[in-house]
């Protein structure tokens, strides 16, 4: 009996002891990792009005090798599914470049992907409400985008779209499943119908 009162009033004092003792410091918050510039306010400024506020750039610089400057902003997916691959979950990506002062979309991933000139050919033609990106800087390419829509888009194949600058056209185009040949934009997206007898 006695063991157990002596056990008892040294656990009580250890806990005094340690309940007595100021609390450690609260760290301050981490610096910006060296290497990754921080977001000038004029990127920022560029994501959110294409994305709105919950924008977040990823990328920003002369990202084509045109010479213009160009940002890339995602919004990035509220909830990750528990089967997720790797990358960046995303609902909504854009790319804008600055053309003399004016900042213009050049390239949009929502539901389908797209430039100005139309749907990027081998997007799924049913809309696609979360997408996987991954993207890599290419010396000599510039910026290369390759998306997954995160579910089957009705056909049970699940594709990887590239994406990346043709220089010949002068924007944003989808690649073949080689990823070596640019595929031309399509105006709409339509299903094709064919009457057999």
């Amino acid at each position: 009996m006695r063991t157990i009162a002596v056990t008892l009033f040294f656990c009580t004092l250890a806990l005094l002891v340690a309940c007595s003792q100021p609390a450690p410091p609260h760290l301050a918050a981490a610096p910006p990792k060296p290497g990754v510039p921080a977001v000038p306010p004029e990127i920022s400024s560029v994501a959110q009005s294409m994305l709105g506020s919950e924008a977040e750039v990823l990328v920003f610089g002369d990202l084509a090798h045109t010479g213009r400057q160009q940002v890339l902003a995602i919004n990035r997916l509220a909830k990750t599914p528990a089967s997720a691959d790797p990358g960046i979950l995303v609902t909504r990506a854009a790319l804008a470049e600055n053309n003399g002062g004016k900042w213009m979309e050049v390239f949009r991933c929502d539901e389908h992907l797209k430039n100005p000139s139309g749907f990027l050919g081998g997007t799924p033609i049913t809309a696609v409400t979360g997408w996987r990106l991954q993207y890599q800087q290419n010396a000599e390419r510039g910026l290369q985008l390759y998306f997954t829509p995160l579910e089957s888009p009705g056909g049970g194949h699940i594709p990887t779209i590239g994406v990346r600058w043709n220089p010949k056209v002068k924007r944003y185009q989808s690649l073949d499943r080689n990823l070596e040949r640019f595929l031309s934009e399509v105006p709409t997206l339509d299903r094709f119908y064919s009457h057999l007898k």
